[in-house]
C-alpha cells in the first residue's frame, strides 16, 4: 500500500484530516506529506496539518480543523459547542478550543486557545472531542443572553443531547 493509500485510509474517517504526529503514528516520514502537498494531493491547512484535496467539506469541518490545530488532548469549549450543536442561535467567528497542554505554537485568528486546570468531561459529536453540553451551557452563562440559555435547554432536551434531570438543573441555575 502506497503512503498517500495510507493517508486516505486514516484521514477518510476523520474530515480528511491528516498531522503530522498521526503519519508518524502510521510510520509514514513527514516529508511524504510535503511531497504530497507539493503534488496537490494533499492541501496544508497549517503546520503539520493537512487534508485531502478532494475531500467533501461538511458544517463541521471547521471545528475538526481547530481541534487537529491545536492539538493532541484538546477538545471544542464552550459557546463552539453550542453552535456546533445549532443551539442558542450562534455562528461565531471564534473557535473556542480547550487544552490542557501548553501550546507555544502561532494559531490561525479564528481559533481561540482557552487552558484549563483539569479537562472537563468530554464526549464526542461525530467523532469530534467537545465539552459536554451541560457545563458548556453553565461556561456561556457569562456571555449569552439568559433567554437564549434556556432556549438552547429545550432544544438540546428535544434532540436527546440532555436527560430531564439535567433539564431540569440546567432551568434552576439559569
Amino acid at each position: 500500500m502506497s503512503y498517500y493509500e495510507t493517508i486516505y485510509e486514516y484521514a477518510a474517517d476523520n474530515y480528511g484530516i491528516i498531522t503530522s504526529a498521526q503519519s508518524k503514528e502510521l510510520k509514514i516520514p513527514n516529508i511524504e506529506l510535503v511531497k504530497l502537498s507539493h503534488r496537490n494531493r494533499l492541501q496544508r491547512i497549517w503546520q503539520g496539518v493537512y487534508r485531502i484535496s478532494h475531500y467533501i467539506p461538511t458544517h463541521l469541518d471547521k471545528y475538526a480543523e481547530a481541534v487537529a490545530i491545536v492539538g493532541e488532548g484538546s477538545y471544542i469549549y464552550g459557546e463552539s459547542v453550542l453552535a456546533m450543536h445549532g443551539l442558542a442561535l450562534l455562528n461565531p467567528a471564534i473557535i473556542y478550543v480547550a487544552t490542557i497542554k501548553r501550546i507555544r505554537k502561532t494559531l490561525p485568528k479564528y481559533i481561540k486557545k482557552i487552558n484549563v486546570k483539569k479537562i472537563s468531561k468530554i464526549e464526542y459529536h461525530e467523532g469530534i472531542p467537545t465539552q459536554d453540553i451541560v457545563s458548556a451551557i453553565i461556561v456561556c452563562k457569562k456571555q449569552i443572553m439568559t433567554e437564549r440559555l434556556i432556549e438552547a435547554v429545550e432544544e438540546a432536551k428535544e434532540m436527546g443531547l440532555i436527560s430531564n434531570e439535567e433539564k431540569k438543573y440546567l432551568k434552576e441555575l439559569l
